[in-house]
């Protein structure tokens, strides 16, 4: 199978698949009111500002996760399969429950938010495993990662596409099956991995992994946190990653906005629906060739590319001429751009990362750079309804400060040189 060639160790291609396919399937999670937004608002009788709360319900419970996991160790506490098996079955469970009750809509929020929390035991999670048997290769194999992620976030507009005439409730519980499954998948690899690991491939962060096995109060000497960003390296990539993160879903939030103001005569809702999946959906292109790169250049190369390309696309798209498919093809680019430097600077902080604190490094992250998300989603799509399309150099910020947050692992010491005649 070429995928289980693509990285040493007997079995290991194939447990990177199976984590990849399982993070695909538990953070369906995450998506799933937005595919079933228009018979969902009518079973709560909510208006499209109450809907919106209602999403940021789950990154508000996703930062609010990963904030308690980063600050108590969780992660690098228990294996990283435990935590993803025990939080896909959680969150299934809070994605299906409230479906079979009264419509109540601060209950769903209630229910959304919890999912949120289960979710921040998915994502690092799945990152941890990757970087756990892929090793040298993890950028790779976390590019992968992250374009499923891409693909699920584009999921939404296929379902509207395609115009599935299935009640709002399968949707729901859909996803949450989808969800055990990927548990599943996880619970199948997670022996076969241990005997592996400590057999062939022995990763670099197994000593590490071992003694906190054997007292989990190893990773509590001194504060995690401190530890982490006493690193230059480190807060180089995760500052780097917040400038990123400033973008990438406000963005994506208002994708459908963008397509709408670029054809000024968009046609059905399904074409409408069609083209935002398909600008969304580029991300994926993006997140594997920049993972092929990055094997010759390095992730900083191919982080601070992206993130340049992307930052010049935010900056010429308002300036461009309103010509309907001229605009499309920039949004399809800045799609391919905006999320390809995703995954490398997961790499860069699971790299600089003491061994130890890996788990709780990549949740650190992931929660800082979230939380900023919230901020530049909120913001944005309140300007774009009142300026227009000029709204989204409110997003230039972010790639400007992630690319001087990030010098540092872009700039090489050199050794000093030595004379030879002396």
């Amino acid at each position: 199978m070429a995928v289980g060639k693509s990285w040493a160790g007997r079995g290991t291609g194939a447990a990177v698949l199976a984590i990849v396919v399982a993070q695909w399937f538990g953070t369906s999670l995450w998506f799933s009111p937005s595919g079933a937004v228009d018979g969902l608002s009518a079973w709560l009788g909510s208006t499209p500002a109450q809907f919106g709360w209602l999403i940021a319900a789950t990154q508000i419970g996703f930062i609010a996760g990963t904030l308690l996991s980063a600050a108590t160790g969780i992660a690098d506490r228990f294996p990283p399969e435990r935590i993803f098996i025990v939080s896909s079955l959680v969150g299934a469970a809070l994605n299906f429950v409230w479906t079979l009750g009264p419509s109540d809509l601060v209950l769903v929020w209630i229910s959304r938010f919890a999912v949120g929390m289960s979710l921040a035991g998915i994502y690092p999670m799945g990152m941890k495993m990757i970087v756990k048997r892929a090793q040298a290769k993890s950028a790779q194999a976390l590019a992968w990662l992250v374009a499923m992620l891409t693909l699920g976030t584009a999921m939404p507009q296929f379902l509207s596409a395609v115009g599935a005439a299935l009640p709002w409730q399968s949707i729901m519980w859909g996803s949450s099956a989808l969800a055990v499954l990927g548990a599943g998948l996880i619970a199948v690899i997670s022996q076969r991995g241990t005997a592996i690991s400590n057999r062939e491939e022995k990763p670099a962060d197994a000593t590490a992994s071992t003694a906190v096995a054997e007292d989990p109060a190893a990773v509590t000497e001194g504060p995690a946190l401190r530890r982490l960003f006493s690193d230059r390296m480190f807060r180089a990539a995760v500052f780097g990653y917040v400038g990123h993160m400033w973008e990438l879903y406000a963005f994506w939030a208002v994708v459908p906005t963008l397509v709408i103001a670029a054809l000024s005569h968009p046609g059905s809702p399904t074409a409408l629906a069609t083209t935002s999946f398909l600008v969304i959906a580029s991300g994926v292109l993006g997140c594997v060739a920049g993972g092929i790169i990055s094997r010759r250049t390095g992730s900083a190369k191919v982080a601070a590319t992206a993130l340049a390309g992307s930052g010049l696309m935010c900056l010429i798209y308002p300036l461009l001429p309103e010509v309907g498919p001229l605009l499309i093809a920039a949004l399809a680019l800045w799609g391919l751009l905006v999320i390809a430097d995703s995954p490398q600077f997961s790499e860069l902080a699971a790299r600089h990362a003491p061994a130890e604190l890996t788990g709780t490094g990549l949740t650190a992250m992931n929660s800082f750079g979230f939380a900023v998300s919230v901020i530049s989603i909120v913001i944005l799509q309140s300007l774009i309804a009142t300026i227009g399309v000029s709204a989204v150099w409110l997003l230039l910020p972010g790639p400007v400060l992630g690319l001087i947050a990030m010098r540092p692992l872009l700039i090489r010491r050199r050794a000093p040189r030595t004379d030879p005649d002396e």
